[in-house]
């Protein structure tokens, strides 16, 4: 299934790569990813530990005559984000990734691809094989759980690791140096509802909307995309005010760190009105992708006839939920007053989702300025509660303050200058990285984050840009063996 990407070069990297996809990792399930890592150190006869939590790490010693280098952590994280269409079938517990080239791209077929942070963490595994790199001394920290927790990096325990410098393996841009990025927390939002049945004589409809971009809720927040969530009740708030409409279910989103692709919804509304409400979808199709035509070529509004229980959410809650969503904060709030072109502010108003007598709304919010997270939080919150929602905060994590005075900065500057005649870009990053979290646990590290060219991370439009890939791998090999003495 995977067996293509093997052809490629740098060869180990898309060896290892392979051999990633085709064991099931999604978040919160790295069991066998876990399992797989450390049988690959004990088989190069490395030291190979488990922490409490749950992480990897893998020691190589220096090569002779490079013992007196600073040592170096390579992290990545093992688990990946789950989306697929939803035309694809695909268990992500238990299925490979399918892999495909598609001219200069690696990608997946129908689902995400975990290039985010597969192709680091093949990168820091294919060091631990060499026989010919030269490097000073390495550890290679693989963390769990990074997409929807930080736990991982959460769990780390000072005094484990021994290095002094950390390259974060996970950012995504090829040229690009990251020094810096937002911190974020998690806002969640429920809505306790009864069920009531649906008067006789009404017809379920169920509206679909398909076809967005979506993408990761920090690298793609200022893009313009589509919301699916923000447009169905956009849509929503109009038909109340035309027709009796009962939501029965709704369902939008499916993660906190991706912009949502998809909504579906069921409601009820009496018969005689179900054509009318069904020219009212497509008219609104035509509206949304008129708005949204440069960003959104592919949406797609649509509605049918459904068979239902005959139950419907209270009505009450309904119409909050409606207003609720319709004006949370969604998206870009302030960008950065020191690098223009990078957000500061955000949220991602990621899941809306009824079952068992609740309707859950799941944000997630980020920012580098620390105050404006919280202020952004507590508007979040405010707007919940005013439409009758319980609010809960968590997952709060801290973002990683820039040096732009960084020793293994100055030298990697040097060193992609004197590779590609060329000084690589600096950027601060919006989304959230472990290095803020991990440099608490550490604070002598000195830390950058760079990788390979990926687009549209935590989407089925994910994919590796090849000739980047190795790049990415010359640049990493030339810096190691570059690293300043002690």
């Amino acid at each position: 299934m995977n067996e293509q990407i093997r052809n490629l070069e740098p060869k180990d990297i898309w060896e290892n790569f392979a051999n990633i996809c085709s064991i099931p990792h999604p978040s919160k399930h790295e069991e066998k990813i876990a399992e797989f890592m450390v049988q690959f150190g004990k088989n190069l006869g490395l030291e190979t530990i488990v922490d409490e939590v749950g992480n990897v790490i893998i020691r190589k010693p220096a090569t002779p005559g490079m013992e007196n280098r600073m040592g170096v952590i390579l992290q990545g994280h093992l688990d990946m984000v789950p989306q697929k269409n939803s035309d694809k079938q695909h268990v992500f517990e238990t299925d490979p990734i399918e892999t495909r080239i598609d001219g200069e791209w690696v990608k997946a077929t129908g689902t995400t691809l975990g290039a985010d942070n597969g192709i680091g963490v093949a990168a820091a595994m294919a060091v631990l094989q060499s026989t010919t790199m030269q490097h000073g001394p390495v550890e290679a920290l693989f963390t769990i759980d990074e997409e929807t927790g930080m736990t991982g990096a959460f769990g780390l325990k000072g005094g484990i690791l021994n290095g002094d410098i950390l390259m974060n393996l996970d950012s995504e841009d090829e040229g690009e140096l990251y020094i810096g990025c937002a911190g974020g927390i998690n806002a969640e939002a429920y809505f306790p509802y009864s069920e009531i049945p649906v008067p006789e004589g009404y017809q379920a409809v169920k509206v679909n909307i398909t076809g967005m971009k979506g993408g990761h809720s920090g690298m793609d927040i200022n893009m313009g995309r589509g919301n699916a969530n923000k447009a169905l009740f956009r849509f929503f708030y109009g038909a109340l005010k035309q027709h009796n409409l009962h939501l029965c279910e709704v369902s939008g989103g499916s993660l906190r760190n991706a912009i949502p692709r998809e909504a579906f919804a069921t409601v009820a509304l009496p018969s005689g009105e179900v054509n009318i409400f069904m020219s009212e979808v497509a008219e609104y199709e035509k509206v949304l992708k008129a708005e949204l035509y440069a960003t959104e070529p592919e949406l797609s509004i649509s509605a049918e006839v459904v068979a239902y229980s005959g139950m419907a959410i209270d009505k009450k809650v309904f119409e909050n939920l409606t207003c609720a969503v319709m004006i949370c904060p969604n998206g870009v709030s302030r960008m950065s007053s020191e690098m223009p072109e990078v957000p500061e502010t955000s949220n991602n108003l990621a899941i809306v989702k009824s079952g068992e007598g609740k309707i859950e709304i799941m944000c997630l919010l980020r920012s580098s300025v620390d105050t404006a997270k919280m202020a952004l939080a507590d508007a979040v919150s405010a707007t919940m509660q005013l439409a009758g929602g319980m609010v809960e905060l968590s997952g709060e994590y801290p973002g990683w303050k820039p040096n732009i005075e960084s020793p293994v900065l100055k030298a990697m500057q040097n060193v992609y200058n004197n590779k590609y005649g060329k000084i690589p870009e600096i950027k601060v990053i919006h989304a959230g990285l472990e290095c803020g979290i991990l440099g608490k646990a550490y604070p002598n590290w000195d830390m950058i984050s760079f990788g390979p060219t990926i687009r549209f991370p935590h989407s089925p439009d994910e994919k590796v840009n090849i000739a980047s890939v190795g790049k990415f791998w010359d640049y990493l090999a030339e810096t190691l063996k570059n690293v300043p003495a002690k």
